[in-house]
This record gives structure tokens, C-alpha cells and sequence, in this order.
């Protein structure tokens, strides 16, 4: 199916979000800028892999992002 003519992606949300080739919606974890010395190493690491957002708030995501399925 052809896209309409002049719709455009969100460029804040497709800089946040990646979309898996299975459909799912990445997200980073927040909590990995600053104060990370008084988390543990476990923790740090955690925070560091992507994380799946969820089927409510993906919705969302993907109607920002036209180009993205």
C-alpha cells in the first residue's frame, strides 16, 4: 500500500526508539547519564541493553514513525 503523500516521520521519537524487524519497539533504559558511580556493576549493565516497550505505548510509537513497518 502506497503512503499518502507529505506524511512525515517524527524525527524526537525516531531518534529514542528503534523498530525490530519483528515489529517490536526498543527503547534505552533511562537512568544511564550520570550518577553511576553509587550503582552496582549489575545494575550498570542492565541499564545499558535496550529494553522492550510495551504493546500500549509501542502503538503510539509506531504511528510516529510511518516508515518504520
Amino acid at each position: 500500500m502506497r503512503r499518502p503523500k507529505g506524511i512525515k516521520t517524527k524525527k524526537s521519537i525516531a531518534k529514542r526508539f528503534r523498530v525490530t524487524a519483528t515489529g517490536k519497539v526498543m527503547h534505552s533504559s533511562p537512568g544511564r547519564r550520570h550518577l553511576l558511580s553509587t550503582k552496582n556493576a549489575k545494575r550498570r549493565r542492565r541499564l545499558g541493553k535496550m529494553a522492550q516497550l510495551s504493546p500500549r505505548e509501542a502503538h503510539k510509537v509506531i504511528l510516529s514513525l510511518p516508515w518504520s513497518h
